[in-house]
């Protein structure tokens, strides 16, 4: 098992916006400031997919954002992924977090608090680990970016 040191970079997650479920609002509507939230919130599984690019752990990612939209506007995030390594082995990462418009609309910042796991020899090491992401979202590109380091 390598050694890993609170707040060493661990990978960048960079991903694509690939599908929306909508649960009796429109995100693009919402998230545009055409239509307010509702009192009770509202829900949406934000589908993605693209890269983990680091020093300690690359390759593809992939899963759901299954996401509350709070009547204040705030983002409850419950992410579900996987990460397929280079050398073609699976992670499974979960975690929740939050996400925050900014004023001037269209840029949400989130923060994200994961979790690692894997039964593969060669990366138990992602198995104690509890990561922290910083990143931001583009809605109008459909972008996620995300800095992730060991807590």
């Amino acid at each position: 098992m390598s050694t890993i040191e609170v707040g060493e970079h661990l990978y960048t997650i960079k991903l694509n916006l690939t599908g929306m479920t909508e649960y009796g609002v429109s995100f693009s509507e919402l998230t545009s400031g055409s239509i307010s939230s509702p009192a009770e919130g509202a829900r949406f599984d934000a589908a993605f997919e693209g890269q983990a690019i680091g020093a300690k752990l690359n390759g593809t990612v992939s899963g759901v954002d299954y996401m509350r939209v709070r009547g204040d506007g705030r983002m409850e995030l419950h992410i579900h992924e996987t990460i397929t390594t280079t050398d073609g082995k699976n992670i499974d990462a979960q975690g929740d977090g939050v996400g925050i418009p900014r004023p001037e609309g269209g840029i949400l910042d989130i923060r994200v608090n994961m979790t690692l796991f894997t039964s593969l020899e060669d990366y138990k090491w992602v198995n104690p680990l509890q990561v922290w992401g910083i990143g931001v979202v583009n809605l109008a590109e459909g972008t996620v970016e995300v800095s992730c380091h060991a807590a």
